[in-house]
């Protein structure tokens, strides 16, 4: 028997690197990787929601990035030829801003240095930020087919969103125009869910404008006072008494002296302030409605900036919201503010720089919402199913509330609109492939591509099937996508990703994928929650809350890292993450370990297993616990309830093999080699969740290494066969027997001690040839005997399927029955003291809630105790 001292530790952070190595050298994690074992007709593909290339991995990836680990390693080891494409993505306005803080670090900025010099630094920053993030990533020990690897921006990819913008325009899907759009005046133009809305105590303005005629003053309530330079129109609803006799007549605008008139619409509430509501169609995107609907003037108030514009009198040249206070000032001054009152309202601000958002009439590119339409019906024809499956309420609800997309971004960073003009006849043409040299409608050379480039999330709803070649021309074929990537891999089978990201990306790709290929692009949609902390909490930098899991991969390993958070991803619930599961999840690591010390023990080495080769009683029980374990492990991955699957796993490895089937296994040594063998198979069970011990242990039963070796990875995962339910039925009665008998023993204060005698009657059918040296051995018995009815003088265990009794007849009582008698008269004493305080109406009225529920909580115990007790004495005839 060997005993090194490697047996005795387990050194993760060496065995991570070293495996991770030689399971990426040898390809294991190409498509290819698993060809001995790989099955015709099973092919299975899910994409990398690509992280950010100015990302550094957070727990969310953790989540993510496991959950789809554990998928494909399940269904690579099930013989699916299996991709899994990496990648990751250019995040235009993110990857911009750091840019520019670089740059302004340096005393320049963006504009100095010109546009070509910028993106030379932007593509600088992708490279060493994208590599961290793919470095962080292997330590979680995920396997993508790196080989792979695409990032939205290179050239195969800038391929394909040209041609997909392209066959998009001549579709009449894309179109340029003047619309409102959320503009960030740092940022530009952000789509409708690119803007965070916050609740903010501001104020509610009453300004005073004077009828143009000298009968009056109206009174308007505003909380944008410094947009009035825009208003073109003041606006009454149309049944409001107070205000019927002003329709029709004007207003003069305070210190500028333009006139507008009063209007009726039945947008006005007229519960809201006074019932007079200025008409700003420029700057507010129901003031815009109501522009178009009463044919009023869009009059811009400032810039792209924020700066106001020559419409504001003195006060152009001024930042937007700056200028608010010296605007208000002048207008108290000059007698045209009635009050300012405090109102709580809820403002837009930038996702990325939470700069506060304006409504914006800018000439921009949009997706029409009408493209999104056939995906959409697909989904709800059940072409796609999510899981949980009330995400597709909440899809519905946003595809119904749809607008057009602005998909055009005032930004250098990223893939410039394929847009060209001609500067001489006015023409205006997408392309695709070369960047064009001339007017395609007048041959002019004097043309110039559009300056703006497209939303990131236009790239990233191509990813399921841009990056298997769609679309990219020649580069990186039989390189990075192969021909049949398309007929092999599309619809991709599978998408996860964080629920928080649906409509950014998951619609996106929804919706380009059915109209660009006539499918949608994936079967399957898994939308995992928010990982929290251990209070429920959302982890914050400012809270103090975040887990890192590279600190926690650091003191915990990568598997126990992996099996808390596939144990804690309960299907529509946030994960509450704290350090006491990673404890446990290091303990079960712990348990693995210990059990194959012991299996070594008493064996070096290990046959794989063959289910027809076990004959032991108890090696047939073990496998019978590990047939029913192979089911329910495969049922749970397969509907992807991650957790269920995990505590499949934790109960059968712990509970089941390492406490009852080791423990058995000393009444029965012949059986250790077939617990080996059945201890090894399990280890490919488990190994998709925890990949790195299960190889170690698995290589240590086989008495190989990894290096000279076939990998545990690329092995058949254990089928579903035949459970044998008739040994279980028995060895669960051996169980239940020993169990029973360590409690009869300490009835007589004989806990740990080995006796002489006792006695089992079962109530159902038992082999007790096959149970006795079992319960022997192991409740610590020298001789069972098996009864059909109860025994005089006996203490008594009493369980669902049998009775155990130990005589009394040679063992002094009376110590036992002193102590249980003072334990009686103490309970009576703690009852009785309860019951008078919870039976006094004034304690009651006065006592805290938590204090009266800890009282009767604990007078439930007392009683619960004492009745024990009393049956104890009853049984002693005391």
């Amino acid at each position: 028997m060997s005993d090194t001292s490697e047996k005795k530790v387990y050194n993760p952070k060496e065995i991570e690197e070293r495996y991770y190595r030689v399971w990426e050298d040898r390809g294991y994690f190409e498509i290819d990787g698993n060809k001995d074992i790989q099955e015709a007709e099973k092919n299975f593909c899910i994409m990398m929601p690509p992280p950010n290339v100015t990302g550094h991995l957070h727990i969310g990836h953790g989540l993510t990035f496991t959950l789809q680990d554990i998928i494909v390693r399940y269904k690579r080891m099930d013989g699916f030829k299996t991709l899994w494409q990496p990648g990751t993505d250019h995040a235009g306005i993110a990857t911009q801003n750091v840019v520019e803080k670089q740059l302004l670090a340096e005393g320049t900025t963006k504009e100095e240095i010109g546009r070509e010099a910028f993106l030379k630094r932007a593509w600088q920053q992708k490279d060493s930020s994208g590599n961290a993030i793919t470095r962080q990533l292997r330590k979680l020990g995920v396997s993508p087919a790196w080989s792979r690897e695409r990032f939205t921006m290179d050239e195969g990819l800038a391929n394909a969103v040209k041609k997909s913008f392209k066959q998009m325009y001549d579709n009449g899907d894309i179109v340029r125009g003047n619309y409102m759009i959320n503009w960030c005046t740092h940022d530009g133009a952000l789509s409708d869910i690119e803007v965070e809305h916050e609740d903010h105590m501001g104020h509610l303005y009453h300004l005073r404008y004077p009828l143009t005629d000298g009968s009056g003053v109206v009174i308007v309530a505003t909380t944008r006072p410094e947009t009035y330079f825009g208003d073109t129109a003041v606006m009454v609803h149309p049944d409001d008494e107070r205000y019927k006799d002003l329709i029709g007549k004007t207003v003069t605008l305070p210190l500028i002296g333009r006139e507008v008139k009063i209007i009726a619409d039945e947008h006005v509430d007229m519960e809201f302030g006074t019932g007079v509501v200025k008409v700003t169609p420029a700057h507010d995107p129901n003031d815009y409605e109501v522009g178009k609907r009463h044919n009023l003037d869009f009059i811009t108030i400032f810039d792209e900036k924020g700066i106001l514009n020559e419409e504001c009198g003195e006060f152009a040249g001024m930042e937007r919201l700056e200028a608010r206070e010296p605007i208000m000032a002048k207008l108290e001054e000059e007698g045209f503010v009635e009050k300012v009152e405090e109102h709580a309202h809820q403002v837009g601000h930038c996702y990325r720089c939470k700069n506060i958002v304006e409504p914006y009439i800018s000439k921009q590119w949009f997706v029409k919402k009408e493209f999104a339409k056939a995906s959409i019906e697909k989904v709800n024809n059940g072409e796609a199913e999510f899981f949980p499956a009330h995400w597709i309420n909440s899809y519905n609800a946003w595809m119904s509330e749809l607008r057009d997309w602005c998909i055009s971004r005032q930004l250098w960073w990223g893939h410039q609109i394929p847009v060209m003009y001609c500067d001489d006849c006015g023409a205006e043409f997408a392309f695709d492939g070369e960047t064009p040299t001339q007017c395609i409608k007048c041959g002019s050379m004097n043309i110039h591509q559009d300056e703006d480039v497209l939303d990131t999330w236009f790239s990233s709803g191509l990813w399921p099937f841009s990056t298997l070649g769609w679309g990219n021309g020649d580069a990186f074929r039989n390189e990075k996508w192969f021909e049949e990537d398309m007929k092999e891999f599309y619809p991709n089978q599978l998408l996860i990703t964080g629920f928080d990201i649906l409509f950014f990306w998951v619609a996106r790709m929804l919706m380009m994928g059915e109209n660009i290929t006539g499918k949608l692009p994936f079967k399957d949609i898994y939308l995992h929650a928010l990982v929290k902390d251990e209070k429920g909490e959302k982890m914050s930098k400012s809270k103090g809350n975040v887990i890192d899991p590279l600190v926690m991969i650091e003191k915990y390993s990568t598997d126990a890292l992996r099996f808390t958070l596939a144990v804690l991803a309960v299907q529509g619930r946030d994960i509450k993450l704290s350090e006491e599961k990673l404890e446990q999840s290091r303990n079960f690591t712990n348990k693995l370990f210990n059990a194959t010390n012991y299996l070594q023990l008493n064996q070096d080495t290990f046959e794989d297993l063959d289910q027809g080769k076990i004959e032991t009683p108890l090696g047939r029980y073990m496998l019978s616990r590990f047939n029913l374990a192979v089911k329910e492990t495969r049922d749970y991955i397969n509907q992807y309830r991650f957790n269920d699957a995990a505590t499949t796993l934790y109960r059968f490895m712990w509970g089941e093999f390492c406490d009852w089937g080791i423990e058995l296994s000393k009444a029965s040594k012949e059986s250790v080699p077939e617990l080996g063998s059945i201890f090894k198979e399990s280890l490919k069970l488990l190994h998709p969740f925890m990949p790195f011990i299960t190889e170690n242990l698995y290589q240590r039963l086989s008495g190989t290494e990894l290096e000279e070796s076939t990998s545990i990875m690329v092995m058949s995962y254990p089928k579903v066969t035949e459970i044998d339910e008739e040994i279980a039925e028995q060895f669960n009665l051996a169980i239940e027997a020993i169990v029973s008998v360590r409690r009869c023993k300490t009835l007589i204060e004989k806990g740990n001690q080995k006796i002489e005698k006792a006695s089992i009657k079962f109530n159902k059918e038992a082999e007790t040839a096959l149970l006795k040296p079992f319960i022997e051995k192991l409740g610590k018995v020298e001789e069972i005997s098996f009864v059909n009815e109860k025994l005089p003088n006996c203490v008594t265990d009493v369980s669902d399927s049998l009775e155990t009794m130990i005589s009394t007849e040679n063992i002094d009582m009376s110590a036992i029955i002193g102590k249980l008698s003072k334990q009686k008269e103490k309970l009576e004493k703690e009852i009785q003291k309860l019951s008078g305080m919870l039976n006094n109406e004034k304690f009651v009225a006065n006592a805290p809630e938590q204090v009266i529920a800890e009282n009767r909580k604990a007078l439930e115990e007392a009683q619960s105790k004492i009745a024990k007790v009393n049956a104890e004495l009853e049984g002693f005839g005391a």
